[in-house]
């Protein structure tokens, strides 16, 4: 086996086209986080970015795309942004993970959405679900699987649909847009809404802007950006930016506007979504790893994912381990009891209305 380490930006199209043809070749890589064109442009605004290419008897076999931190610290392409991880390679490899870390001159690979299978995997990680909408028999199927295991949810959704009509105007969606304003509007919820709930706001970081700017034009028939907004009377009611491949869009950045709340618009939205995203030959949303009601409401189906790290002996993974591990043990614990994560998500409400009084 061969490994050599590049930039994004030194793949050439036949790496590129092998990549997709790996990833079209296993289901399980069917998720756009794991596409040659999300490396590819993550790598444009962010220079730490590297993938590791695998070759095994002649030709390429696998790749291995990550971020090298100091101390030789590895982590998934778009670190906290994403939730599928890990490699794309061919079916039968067999490799030794801790020599691909080697030759990456990595001390660690920290992960946290690892895809089931991965031989990134030590055994020793942490599982969580990751709930999809399984659209595969169609919207109507899936409709049908919601009625059965969360009728009042469903029926509630769309007596709220309707009301919102009587009470403002009609609705209207738009799928699959490219309107900059609609996009500008949708980040400016999602601005708002990790404010309110105490979490660090991802789009204050201009790399993160600029790459979801970038992403919104790429539409291809493997791999594309999906904004979708809904409207009420002409006004932004709802919305979501994704990626997605040929079959798969990946839940990412949901929002709506909070006048609206009482109508759950959010979840008006997902289902408006879900229908359309069906009729463009999408079979799963992929809506992520994450304790959130409106998942648990709209899931009929979920994957695995796990989270852990795989290591070298040395200094470098000494130090991580007691930096990291702990933290995201105590995180799991919160994560996994219910009181505990009330307890925890009133605190951070608390001290984002505490902060926004005090700042002006």
């Amino acid at each position: 086996m061969r490994v050599s380490v590049v930039h994004p930006r030194d793949l050439g199209e036949p790496e590129v086209a092998r990549w997709r043809a790996l990833q079209a070749a296993n289901p399980s890589f069917d998720n756009p986080f794991l596409s040659p064109e999300f490396t590819l442009a993550v790598g444009t605004v962010r220079d730490h970015i590297r993938v590791a290419v695998i070759e095994d008897g002649g030709s390429i076999a696998g790749f291995f795309p990550f971020e090298r931190h100091p101390l030789g610290i590895g982590k998934p392409v778009g670190a906290g942004l994403t939730d599928a991880q890990g490699m794309v390679y061919a079916k039968g490899l067999e490799f030794s993970p801790l020599r691909l870390l080697r030759a990456c001159r990595l001390s660690v690979y920290e992960f946290d959405h690892l895809v089931g299978g991965q031989p990134l995997e030590d055994g020793k990680g942490d599982y969580h679900s990751s709930p999809i909408m399984d659209l595969s028999e169609g919207y109507d199927s899936y409709v049908a699987t919601i009625k059965a295991n969360s009728a009042k949810t469903y029926k509630s959704t769309v007596y709220k649909g309707r009301k919102i009509e009587r009470d403002i105007g009609p609705l209207h969606h738009d799928y699959g847009t490219v309107d900059a304003e609609a996009m500008k509007t949708l980040l400016g919820w999602k601005t708002e809404q990790y404010r309110r709930t105490g979490r660090t706001d991802r789009f204050a970081q201009p790399w993160i802007v600029e790459l979801v700017q970038r992403l919104l034009h790429i539409d291809n028939p493997a791999f594309g950006g999906v904004l979708d907004m809904l409207y009420v009377d002409g006004r932004p009611l709802a919305g979501h930016f994704g990626l997605r491949t040929a079959t798969t869009l990946a839940g990412w950045f949901p929002a709506y506007d909070t006048e609206f709340s009482k109508y759950s618009p959010g979840l008006i939205h997902h289902l408006a979504m879900a229908e359309r995203a069906a009729k463009a030959g999408i079979n799963v949303i992929d809506m992520g790893r994450g304790e959130k009601e409106y998942k648990e409401k709209l899931k009929n189906g979920e994957y695995l994912v796990s989270e852990g790290r795989l290591a070298r002996v040395g200094a470098s993974a000494g130090v991580h381990w007691v930096l990291r591990v702990p933290i995201r043990t105590a995180r799991g614990t919160v994560m996994a009891n219910p009181a505990l994560f009330r307890t925890a998500d009133r605190v951070l409400k608390t001290f984002a209305r505490v902060r926004s009084v005090l700042k002006p």
